[in-house]
Order: C-alpha cells, then sequence, then structure tokens
C-alpha cells in the first residue's frame, strides 16, 4: 500500500460557506457596524467603557473587605440588651400601674376592697376581735357584786349571796356568748357590707396616707403594721346590745381599736417602693415599649427579634406571679401572733387581684404575640400551619364560587390593599387593649380571635388579581 502525504487543512468557510450568504444585520457579516454599537465598541456590552467600569468596582470591592460583621454583632448584642431592659420594665410596670390604680383611683380600690365584707374568715376576725374589746371593757365583777347586794337585799341567805359572787366566770362566758352573737349578727348583715362599702371610700384618702406614712383615718401604719380600724363595728354592735336588752352595754365608751393586715419589719421600705411605683405608674410603662420597639427595630432579624421581646415579657410574667405567691407566704409568715392568717390571706388576695389579673392579661397578649410571630417563620411546623388554613380558606372560597358568590371589585380591592388591611386589623386591636382601662386574659384572648376571624375574611376576598 502507498503511503500518502497528508494532505494541506482545509480552509475554513467563506462567506458561501455552510451558514450561507452573509447577512448585513449579523456582526459576522461583511458589513460589521462602526462605532459604539460594535463588538469592541467603548459603549457595548463588554467593551472597553463596560470593562473598566467593572474594574473599577471590583477594585472598590476588594478595598472594601469582608462584609462588615462586628457591626451586626453590634447590633444583635444592642437589640438584645433593648429587649432584655424592656423585659424587665414590663415587670416593674405591671406592678406600677397597680399601685397607681390603687392610690389615686377611689372606685378600683373600693372594688378591690369591697368582697372583703362578705368573706367568711374577714368576718370572723372582725367578730372575735369586736367581742373581745366590747366584753374587756364590760365589768363583769361589778356586776356580779351587784347582783350578789341586791339578792342579800331581798332575804337571799347569805350562802346563796357567796355562791353569786362565784359566777364571775360562768357570766363573763355566758356574756362573750351574747356580744360575740350580736357582732357577728351585725358583720354578717347586709347592711355591714353597706358600710364596709361606704367606709373604705371614705377612708381612700387615709390609705394614701398609709403609703405615704403620715397615718390617720381608717388605714393606719404605725410600728411597721398596717392596721384597719373597726370601731364603727363596735358601735353598731353596741346598739344591737341595748336593742337585746342589755342595758350596760350603753355604758361602754367609743373604742377604736384595729386589726392588723400587714406587719414587718420591712414595711417602711415596702412601703417606699410602693410609693414610688406608684409615681412610675404613668411612664413606666410607655418606656418599656419604647425600648421593646426599639430592640425590635434595630435587631437584623425583626421577625425573631419580636418572638424573642414577646417571649421575654411572657417570662417576666411568669417570674412576677411566681414572686406574689412567694410573697404571700412570707407576708403570712410576718404576722403578729394571734392574727387570723385566714383574714390576713383574704385581705391580700383582695389587694393583689387586680395585679393579678394585669398580669395574666399581659402575659397572654405577650404569648399570642410571641405564637403569630412564631406562624410567620420558616420552621416546617409553621408552614404547615399556615398551609393548612390556606388551604381551608381556599376550600371555603372554592365553595362560595361555585355556589355563585362573586367579589367583583371588592376582591380586587383587598388583593391590591391587602398588606394594609393587615396593618389595619392589629392597629385596631392594639388600640382596642390600650384603650380598655383594664382587660384582663379573657379580654386579650377573645381580642385575638377576633384578629384572626378578620384576617380569615380578609384571606377570603382575596381572589387574586
Amino acid at each position: 500500500m502507498a503511503d500518502h502525504a497528508p494532505g494541506p487543512p482545509p480552509e475554513p468557510p467563506g462567506p458561501a460557506g455552510p451558514r450561507g450568504p452573509a447577512r448585513p444585520d449579523r456582526p459576522d457579516g461583511p458589513h460589521r457596524p462602526d462605532g459604539p454599537d460594535r463588538p469592541d465598541g467603548p459603549d457595548h456590552p463588554g467593551g472597553p467603557r463596560e470593562l473598566d467600569e467593572l474594574r473599577h468596582r471590583v477594585e472598590v470591592l476588594e478595598h472594601a473587605g469582608p462584609p462588615p460583621a462586628r457591626h451586626h454583632r453590634l447590633r444583635s448584642l444592642s437589640s438584645f440588651l433593648l429587649i432584655l431592659a424592656a423585659s424587665l420594665l414590663s415587670l416593674l410596670a405591671v406592678v406600677a400601674v397597680w399601685a397607681d390604680s390603687i392610690v389615686d383611683d377611689t372606685d378600683r380600690y373600693v372594688a378591690t376592697v369591697a368582697p372583703l365584707a362578705s368573706d367568711p374568715a374577714v368576718q370572723q376576725a372582725v367578730t372575735d376581735r369586736a367581742t373581745a374589746e366590747i366584753v374587756a371593757r364590760i365589768d363583769v365583777k361589778g356586776l356580779v357584786d351587784q347582783l350578789a347586794k341586791a339578792a342579800q337585799q331581798k332575804g337571799v341567805p347569805p350562802q346563796a349571796a357567796d355562791l353569786i359572787t362565784r359566777l364571775s366566770g360562768p357570766i363573763t362566758s355566758g356574756l362573750s356568748d351574747l356580744v360575740g352573737n350580736a357582732v357577728h349578727k351585725v358583720v354578717t348583715s347586709s347592711a355591714f357590707a353597706t358600710v364596709w362599702t361606704e367606709a373604705n371610700r371614705a377612708a381612700h384618702a387615709s390609705f394614701d396616707k398609709a403609703l405615704s406614712g403620715k397615718g390617720g383615718g381608717a388605714v393606719a401604719l404605725t410600728d411597721n403594721q398596717v392596721t384597719v380600724d373597726i370601731g364603727p363595728v363596735i358601735a353598731r354592735a353596741k346598739d344591737e346590745l341595748v336593742k337585746a336588752g342589755f342595758a350596760p352595754a350603753a355604758k361602754i365608751p367609743v373604742v377604736h381599736t384595729t386589726i392588723t393586715v400587714f406587719a414587718s419589719k420591712d414595711v417602711g421600705r415596702l412601703r417606699t417602693g410602693i410609693r414610688l411605683l406608684q409615681l412610675a405608674g404613668t411612664w413606666l410603662p410607655v418606656a418599656a415599649l419604647l425600648l421593646a420597639a426599639c430592640g425590635v427595630l434595630l435587631a437584623a432579624d425583626r421577625r425573631r427579634a419580636l418572638l424573642g421581646a414577646a417571649l421575654g415579657v411572657t417570662a417576666a410574667m411568669l417570674v412576677l406571679g411566681l414572686s406574689l405567691s412567694a410573697f404571700r407566704a412570707l407576708y403570712l409568715d410576718r404576722l403578729p401572733p394571734g392574727t387570723s392568717q385566714a383574714a390576713a390571706g383574704a385581705v391580700f388576695d383582695a389587694l393583689v387581684r387586680f395585679l393579678r389579673a394585669a398580669v395574666r392579661a399581659l402575659g397572654a397578649l405577650a404569648a399570642v404575640t410571641a405564637l403569630g410571630a412564631w406562624l410567620e417563620g420558616p420552621s416546617r411546623p409553621a408552614v404547615a400551619v399556615r398551609s393548612g388554613c390556606a388551604r381551608a380558606v381556599g376550600a371555603l372560597r372554592g365553595a362560595a364560587a361555585s355556589a355563585g358568590m362573586r367579589t367583583g371589585p371588592v376582591g380586587r380591592f383587598v388583593h391590591r390593599r391587602k398588606r394594609w388591611i393587615g396593618a389595619l386589623i392589629l392597629a385596631v386591636a392594639a388600640v382596642v387593649l390600650l384603650t380598655w382601662s383594664y382587660p384582663t386574659w379573657g379580654v386579650v384572648l377573645w381580642t385575638a380571635a377576633a384578629v384572626l376571624a378578620a384576617l380569615a375574611v380578609r384571606e377570603f376576598l382575596d381572589t387574586g388579581p
């Protein structure tokens, strides 16, 4: 077989090669454009001017260095500190609002202490204290001596008269029962509830004096004790004894005795703290809200910051609720000997009843906010909940459409203003809670349910573009 030398390489196809005749409008044709539109023109993409601009941008980025991670860490730390401060202030704010309402709001104070008039433990404590004071001011020995002398004047043998003088003990016991029944009748009557309410309304200024340490009135603060005057109860009991035929009761002088509702060596400092909180009751909640808002806005991830703020407030309310229970036990342990702990516990529960209601309400609001922030997150459970709700609303919308319902312009309007409508719903809920005098956890939950219903209606009316 003969060897063949390799031939010359094939020439590239010419103008009439495989691509066909050259077209004037193609850049690879013989009529290539001139000027800036040419591939190598200064303004053409990939041209010298664009390359210079890209080189300048690369140089700027190289000199700028890596992203400012330190700046993000500083923002996150600042946001965390603001949210932490807001959580702590929320605890003090609830106590401050309670102290301010107890001191400055007479109707609130009366509504706080009015149920005590029908509390069995308080009624029994008042009955025992008033009975002891009345019996102590009746000269039982003098009455027995008068009875023995009268018996002798009637010709009773001396042995019988001497026997009468030895009956002072049984007579005292019977007299205590008589006085106790009269006092209990006064304390358990509907008239006592009216007298109790009116007396506490008139004594509200004295309660303010008790907190300021000035004393006086029906509520006083002396010897590190908070006491309540029950003199009016004794006066009414005297009248009942006279009506029952016990004439010596009319000679009982005016008695101003008290029952102790709180006693502690630290009551002076407690009084100062409550007074300071009462003075801060107006601006402390505003400060806590502003700190929380600043912490959320400063955070890089605002949804997570809102979730953290809500959980922080929830934890603060839990701590405050547990602290109230612990302080109740401490309060009962510091009472003087002989004081009715049942009555003292009832008084404490009445005074902090609205504080506990505020703790539950704010805790419920924070928990609902945390739940909403979590549902907006990317976690699988949150996405599953959102998807399920969307499918349910979509199925309901489809059923309504099948039945002939058409939203028309309303649906298009809701679609265009969907975000604004959601913001309006949340704003209305916030205004309702802020303007409610003393919202409870039930009010918070009903408001949250109304918000969810309004958002569901918005989704139902949003039929798309």
